[in-house]
């Protein structure tokens, strides 16, 4: 037994279309110098993306 505790399911319940809410990206980027809601807009494009190619490859 490693002494770690199980990290709490945060990715439950999730929305199509995403994989790892904004929410939680932006906790590991720290302070953002800049305008957020650009970087938040090209997340979630790149969330999509992330998503679709990963549907596909299950659902082949």
């Amino acid at each position: 037994m490693t002494g770690e505790s199980p990290k709490k399911n945060v990715f439950k319940n999730l929305p199509p279309g995403v994989c790892i809410p904004w929410e939680e990206k932006l906790k590991d980027l720290g302070e953002i110098k800049g305008d957020v809601n650009t970087i938040k807009k090209e997340w979630d494009k790149l969330e999509m993306f992330t998503y679709l190619y990963i549907w596909y490859w299950v659902h082949r």
